[in-house]
């Protein structure tokens, strides 16, 4: 059980009256507690010009440290901001240069990029820019390098605040008249609550210090309000209490508590699963459990589930190698704190390149060994994540049945008699079956999101671009996005946070900039309310019965958790799903592997793949043909990010089947093109239209005969514009909260 997450702090002296912030979405955000603001000789010293008062700058730093622990403590989001330039000062405007240097009675006699005792004088890189040593920020501690006063301009700080959930902020730093409060004033614009522990934030003037506070909380709290630190404490002290009445821990350590040569004893009971992130995380906190064990344990279970489902594994590193792994783990964080995704097992899938692996997208004849990891694989490596094996696929991403691959046809680990989907089986059956934590996939067509929802769990397809594809096998170079399969959308959202950064060397990378960001309801999703939209009976009716009544049960629940029903024109989504296999897109996928590949293998492949592309191949599209597809692609993208413009009459997110049906893996054999197509109903339009969504269970029906019969699962798709992969995720957290609620009441 992860630590506490519905606990609720309560600053009951905060001005102008109690503050209250939940923990798992409140963040600290420690602003500019650098040496070059708070050592002598920095730029904070020659902007202030009295020693004396600038020594009380340096005196808030045990007590920030102290703040910095409490919210170590419970897990909690922290943020640190830097102000400074670029070496080069490009990004540094003549009037911020120049201003204060420039009064003929002024006493700045240096300026910003100058040579000071600790390097240029706020310049990136230099000794002074860097966070006093008592606040060093942890591995999975997110800094913020911003050229501003405030910290939005030039930087990426509201999606991450997004990407996190945050809706509420507690600041500290320096200084008070001026960046803490321009920052604290700029979240207060964007939606969030803020308030600032004024033992715990100092300037350098103290009359400005106090007219900055009584401004923020002044008028009823203008911009937000004003606590203390002994207050906050106090908050987590009443909090902790509640939460070890109700048999919860606020506050397990964030390093390993004990002597350090002691060792925890287990990894895993058998039997048992592997277990989720946030335990695995705590536990290891905690020394609990150590990451070898853990990898003992789960080897056991994987090789014992070879035998229900031979078809899983491409390749499965060998034990003693991860074993060697996880002991330098061990060794590299021992008594150190540790990084977001320690100790964690994933699984690849075999699209997606691990140095020294070869990469064969279940085409043999396509294999090849990469010298570098794929960028996505290399995030995860270094948050401390274990390899544990490549997994199967439908062959050349080609395909969302699973009944596509030379290494084998996986099933569902609900039922040995169904398909799992695909073309990320493999991925979704070792997450499925808690092989592994979470697992790296690709979704161009619906890849991720069908196969996670017929093994029961969340695959979550980011806006494309968002996710580096470099080391990706391309399937289709313009739609292909990695993706995150995890048990539930917290653990999804974790792995995503580390891979979601922009990668300048891939060319279809979006720059941070240019996706949106919106105001946030810091009561959430369920108390705020959302609106979203359904496809319309005629479309749904493609969908099996119990899917269809699963589906409205799914809308019922949507609509209890805070939603409301809207209608919007779905024709476009349709459109666009046509657009993929039935237009010149297609013949993308045959340039991105490669035609004359294509030409000197198709025999040699899957029957299904041959057939699909010996057809593709013998009809090619006329350049008029592409130009067209080119043309409606672009206008259907507009129409269809126009139905996400809230602002403008639309609605939140878009919610769907995740697919019409769940076949056996006879009825897929006997009718692969015709079924594989209409599986993906509700999911070829996402990456057409730069849609993101995630696919998250939603409830289960039964299968078979009285004697023989399955529980089934059955998923939800949640859609949303070009870069709100945070409200979808938002929306999708309180979903399975109320499933979870309701699957508790039942039981």
């Amino acid at each position: 059980m992860a630590p506490a997450l519905k606990t609720t702090l309560a600053l009951q002296d905060a001005k102008p009256y109690a503050f209250e912030c939940p923990t798992a979405t409140t963040a600290l955000i420690i602003i500019d507690i650098q040496r070059d603001f708070v050592d002598p000789g920095g730029f904070g010293s020659i902007q202030c010009g009295n020693d004396a008062v600038f020594s009380r700058a340096r005196a808030i730093v045990p007590v920030v440290k102290k703040l910095l622990d409490a919210f170590r403590s419970f897990g909690g989001h922290v943020i640190h901001t830097r102000e400074g330039h670029e070496p080069g000062l490009a990004d540094l405007p003549a009037a911020k240069r120049l201003r204060q240097t420039s009064n003929p009675v002024g006493h700045h006699s240096l300026g910003i990029g100058d040579q000071g005792p600790m390097g240029k004088l706020l310049v990136r890189g230099e000794y002074g820019h860097d966070i006093v040593d008592e606040l060093t920020p942890w591995p999975d501690e997110t800094v913020i390098d911003k050229p501003g006063k405030g910290s939005f301009w030039g930087t990426n700080i509201h999606r991450i605040l997004l990407a996190r959930g945050i809706t509420h902020l507690v600041f500290a730093g320096v200084t008070t008249e001026c960046c803490v409060s321009t920052t604290l004033r700029e979240c207060a614009d964007r939606g969030y609550q803020c308030i600032v522990l004024e033992d715990c934030t100092q300037g350098f003037d103290a009359q400005q210090v106090t007219t900055s506070l009584d401004i923020i909380s002044g008028q009823d709290g203008l911009f937000g309000f004003v606590g203390n630190s002994p207050d906050f404490f106090q908050a987590i002290d009443r909090a902790s209490a509640k939460a070890l009445t109700q048999g919860l821990a606020l506050t397990p350590p964030a390093t390993p508590m004990g002597n350090e040569d002691s060792e925890p004893r287990f990894g895993f009971l058998p039997g048992e699963s592997v277990p989720s992130v946030d335990q695995l995380l705590t536990d290891y906190r905690q020394s609990i459990r150590c990451p070898v064990e853990v990898i003992k344990s789960l080897y056991k279970r994987i090789n014992q589930y070879k035998n229900v489902d031979p078809a899983v594994w491409i390749h499965l590193e060998p034990e003693a190698n991860v074993l060697h792994a996880a002991t330098k783990l061990v060794n590299k964080y021992k008594g150190k704190p540790l990084p977001s995704l320690y100790g964690i097992p994933f699984s690849v899938k075999d699209t997606i390149d691990v140095a020294g692996v070869p990469t064969t997208a279940a085409c043999p004849s396509y294999a090849y060994t990469p010298q570098v990891s794929a960028t996505a694989v290399r995030r995860v490596l270094d948050a401390g994540a274990l390899f544990i094996g490549k997994v199967n696929l439908d062959q050349l991403a080609t395909g969302l049945s699973g009944c596509r691959s030379p290494y084998g046809t996986p099933h569902s680990v609900f039922s040995d008699k169904h398909i799992s989907g695909g073309s990320s089986s493999g991925s979704c059956v070792s997450v499925g079956e808690r092989l592994v934590s979470f697992g790296l996939a690709t979704d161009t067509a619906g890849s991720g999101r069908v196969p996670a929802a017929f093994n029961g769990i969340v695959g979550f397809k980011p806006t494309k671009g968002t996710v580096s594809a470099r080391g990706l096998v391309p399937a289709c170079r313009t739609l292909d996005t990695i993706t995150v399969v995890a048990p539930s959308i917290t653990e999804a959202r974790k792995v995503w946070q580390v891979i979601a950064h922009h990668d300048p060397e891939d060319p279809y990378s979006k720059l941070p900039h240019t996706l949106p960001t919106w105001h946030i309801d810091y009561r959430g999703p369920r108390v705020g309310g959302f609106t979203f939209a359904v496809p319309p009976p005629t479309i749904l009716k493609v969908c099996k019965k119990e899917y269809r009544e699963l589906f409205s049960s799914a809308v019922s629940a949507l609509q209890s958790c805070g939603g409301t029903l809207k209608e919007v024109k779905y024709t476009p989504f349709s459109a666009a799903g046509d657009l993929l296999y039935d237009g010149s897109l297609l013949h993308e996928r045959i340039h991105c592997i490669g035609h004359r590949f294509l030409q000197s293998n198709l025999p040699d492949m899957h029957p299904v793949i041959r057939e699909l592309f010996d057809k593709a191949m013998s009809n090619p599209p006329s350049v008029y043909d592409a130009f067209r597809d080119q043309a409606l692609q672009a206008r259907l993208t507009r129409e269809v990010q126009g139905v996400f413009d809230v602002l403008n009459g639309g609605v939140d997110v878009l919610v769907v089947p995740t697919t019409t049906q769940h076949p056996t893996i006879k009825e897929m054999e006997a009718d692969p093109l015709k079924l594989n197509s209409e599986l993906g109903t509700f999911t070829h339009c996402a990456n057409v239209v730069d849609l993101c969504g995630v696919s998250v269970p939603a409830g289960t029906w039964l299968w078979g005969q009285e004697g023989d019969e399955r529980k089934m699962p059955f998923g939800i798709t949640i859609l949303s514009g070009s870069g709100y992969d945070a409200k979808v995720l938002d929306i999708a957290g309180v979903f399975e909260e109320e499933m979870m609620q309701r699957e508790t009441f039942r039981l």
